[in-house]
């Protein structure tokens, strides 16, 4: 026995003699317990990833495989795999003797070792150590290599896994870990693969193809050597036919049928997803592998997902994911020099409805794809994000009503102010610029007193500058933690400047939509949701991130900040033009950047809340002077570059939804300024930039534009 078994786990590939010196105490240690792994591997299978109507947005793996049960199977499949591989899998254990004296012979007699005579139940021990040892390239050399030692652990393991566990279960095992070609793991993949169809619907020819391919998958590939994938698979219906598993008459009719193929090219990743929703998608991943509820280190959440065997059902909404990468896509043209990105959040509830940037998916940079997701933080698969400009605003009037200012609130708001000091958490900022950093309003006819309704509506700098000073930047950026802004899109701390209330610190467009869903929810503010539900390909159902919800501001203030915010979109407001086309009520804001290299407009009604960035997709590029979808512009701001998209985009996904209103306060309308003879009335529109100092620090801006 010591002879024979050396023989079998040297793969008859070593000579008998060569002082093996196995001993029954040898091969017996270690028999007492076998590792779950090989009882119930863990295998890797496929992920796929819905939208919140069912409809698959990807399907990820790192080996696709899709576990099924021996009755998913088709038995013809079973039949086919058992008669070409181990003839006598029912009638010996884990070593087949017969089965290794006649290999010797065969070996002896052609010099060679050509035949082998490992059981399928060793084999199927070998393929789980190559499962283990997952994607390190070393640790699968080792897993494969055909050591006497590796082949004495595998036979142990075998062995008793015989007598752990019914043939049948073993062979289902083997069926759904064995590699069939073409990145196909398992029987079902394999049937899919090459079929286009389901394991348990496979023909005999069919089956028999494919249990063929085992031996060598590149050899018999069906595409690449067709002739031999056919000379293989009828050696395996001729195996069948000999174990009396199919008639004469079925193997007959599997001879003449043709291979048959229908073949369905690898698509894995984030990459191949529908309708623009690649960014989304690998937000998902990033979530399952940041999230602690996945595991309580990295390791554990990353391990979780290459496992895979999920069905992830998700927030995006298909028809509202159109409707905003339709309007990115018509309005900024892939080749243009800057881009735009867009994000819907459901106010209320944090879900993530749709996401969607100009340049797609991809890792073609001479296509201007691009995997850097423009919409999200740069932990989140993002950049580091863009200044936001006074989009920001509305987060110092919230701060100011909470703190008790009234929506009333006027000040002197002239046309240049030198930022003053200010109060902050830990002490107080000081303009120690030399000479002192100033801030503009937008045109020379921009100075007050204003009122915060009016000053909203014109998006006047220095009037946001004094509410601060009288606040503090402290409330400033408490407010902002209280509406999801906890740090820079870079995940730099924010910094308690004056030049905060003008949207000098990068954010993305997820979290202002964020933000601006809050102002929608009267003061509820939610985190970020993209996934609804996770189950197991078995149906069990996997714990998700539980969605967080908090009151940021009163009611009273979220029905002041909706009349502000509302005006912005009327009569002489930055937002005036962006009407949506059934008259619905919104509210939102416009906002240019330092240099024109950002612009925004976020708005919202009650039911959905949207950022659109338009910019350098780096950040670098100054739109002045530049061509934007064939149309030459000589300055971009958010109301004519970022509010059309917006438009456009709300226009679709609220098409046939019923009209809803925003709570409102009664805020009077100030009395308009004095004019002055010298300057032209304010109209709200820009007129040029204003000239300025340098700024004090590296945040500061020269100006900020509505």
């Amino acid at each position: 026995m010591s002879v024979v078994s050396g023989v079998l786990l040297a793969g008859l590939a070593l000579p008998v003699a060569g002082g093996i010196g196995l001993t029954a105490k040898d091969t017996a240690e270690g028999f007492e317990d076998v590792p779950t792994d090989f009882k119930t591997p863990p295998l890797t299978q496929a992920t796929q990833i819905f939208d919140a109507k069912g409809g698959l947005i990807a399907k990820v793996y790192e080996r696709d495989r899709t576990v099924i049960t021996a009755e998913q199977m088709s038995p013809f499949m079973r039949q086919a795999q058992v008669d070409i591989e181990d003839a006598r899998f029912y009638e010996h254990g884990a070593v087949d003797l017969k089965g290794i004296l006649r290999a010797l012979s065969k070996n002896a007699e052609s010099g060679t070792t050509s035949q082998g005579a490992s059981t399928l139940t060793q084999q199927y021990v070998k393929n789980v150590n190559v499962e283990q040892a997952g994607d390190d390239r070393d640790a699968v050399l080792e897993a494969q290599r055909k050591t006497l030692g590796r082949k004495i652990q595998e036979l142990k393991v075998a062995i008793k896994l015989e007598e752990e566990l019914p043939k049948e279960q073993i062979l289902t095992n083997y069926l759904n870990i064995t590699y069939y070609g073409n990145g196909a793991y398992g029987v079902e993949a394999a049937s899919q693969r090459y079929f286009g169809k389901s394991n348990k619907d496979l023909t005999v020819a069919e089956a028999a193809m494919l249990a063929g391919l085992v031996q060598n998958p590149s050899q018999y590939d069906p595409k690449l050597h067709p002739q031999a994938a056919q000379n293989r698979r009828d050696v395996v219906i001729g195996k069948m036919l000999e174990n009396k598993h199919i008639t004469p008459e079925q193997a007959q009719e599997a001879k003449a049928a043709p291979l048959g193929l229908n073949f369905k090219e690898p698509r894995n990743g984030c990459i191949i997803a529908q309708a623009g929703m690649g960014f989304f998608c690998d937000y998902v991943r990033h979530v399952v592998k940041q999230d602690p509820v996945f595991g309580k280190s990295a390791e554990e959440r990353k391990k979780f997902w290459n496992q895979g065997g999920l069905n992830i059902y998700t927030t995006l909404d298909p028809d509202k994911q159109a409707a905003a990468q339709n309007a990115v896509s018509s309005n900024v043209r892939v080749t243009d020099s800057v881009s735009a990105a867009a994000t819907m959040v459901e106010p209320g509830t944090g879900k993530i409805l749709a996401m969607a940037q100009t340049r797609p998916y991809g890792l073609l940079e001479e296509k201007n794809q691009t995997v850097v997701n423009l919409n999200v933080d740069a932990a989140m698969g993002g950049g580091n994000g863009f200044q936001p400009g006074s989009t920001f605003k509305p987060v110092v009037a919230a701060a100011a009503l909470e703190a008790g200012l009234p929506a009333t609130q006027e000040y002197s708001s002239p046309n240049k102010l030198e930022y003053p000091t200010m109060k902050t958490c830990e002490g107080t900022w000081k303009n120690d610029a030399r000479p002192k950093t100033v801030v503009p309003n937008e045109s020379a006819s921009e100075k007050g007193p204003y009122q915060l309704k009016q000053a909203m509506a014109l998006s006047v700098n220095t009037y946001f500058i004094q509410m601060e000073q009288e606040i503090g930047l402290c409330a400033v950026k408490q407010m902002a933690n209280k509406l999801g802004i906890t740090t820079k899109a870079s995940g730099k701390p924010l910094e308690e400047v004056p030049a905060m209330a003008l949207g000098v610190e990068e954010m993305s467009p997820l979290t202002m939509a964020g933000v601006y869903a809050t102002f929608a929810a009267q003061g509820t503010h939610c985190d970020p949701v993209a996934i609804n539900k996770i189950t197991t390909v078995d149906g069990k159902e996997v714990p998700v991130p539980a969605g967080h919800c908090e009151k940021a501001f009163s009611e009273s203030t979220a029905r002041a900040l909706n009349t502000v915010l509302n005006g912005v979109t009327e009569n002489n407001g930055t937002g005036a033009a962006l009407n949506l086309e059934d008259n619905r009520q919104i509210a939102g804001k416009t906002g240019t950047s330092d240099r024109k290299r950002a612009a925004w407009f976020t708005g919202y009604t009650p039911q959905l809340a949207t950022a659109v960035w338009l910019g350098g997709p780096k950040g670098g590029v100054e739109m002045r002077n530049i061509t934007i979808n064939g149309k030459y512009r000589t300055e971009v701001f958010g109301a004519d570059g970022p509010g059309p998209i917006w438009r456009d985009a709300m226009n679709q996904a609220l098409r046939g939804t019923p009209k809803q209103t925003l709570p409102m306060a009664d805020i009077p309308d100030p009395a308009p300024p004095k004019a002055d003879p010298s300057t032209t009335p304010a109209t709200g529109a820009p007129t040029g930039p204003a000239n300025t100092t340098g700024p004090a620090t590296t945040t500061q801006p020269d100006q900020q534009q509505p």
